[in-house]
């Protein structure tokens, strides 16, 4: 008897032959760079946002697209971590 298996996933675990995260640079593409958000009332007078939170008035947003997500730490939380950016030169 054979087994045909077609659109099989790939097993649990980690993937063979990649490093789990190491605290290594990882390389990621930066998508979009903005202002802070200001604040911002509702038509009663509330804050619409379900998390108020006030960025800092010099702070910029950054949007990272990160390549490969299989380097990113398994338990990876805003809470748990702090990220460190090195920005160098096309």
């Amino acid at each position: 008897m054979v087994d045909i298996i077609i659109g099989a996933i790939p097993p649990a675990g980690s993937p063979v032959g990649k490093p789990g995260p190491s605290g290594a640079p990882i390389e990621a593409e930066l998508l979009h760079v903005r202002d802070p958000r200001q604040r911002i009332v509702g038509p009663l007078g509330q804050e619409r946002r379900k998390q108020p939170r006030q960025d800092p008035h010099n702070g910029k947003v950054l949007t990272l697209l990160i390549p490969d997500g299989t380097l990113l730490p398994r338990d990876f939380d805003v809470k748990k971590y702090k990220v460190l950016l090195r920005f160098m030169r096309k």
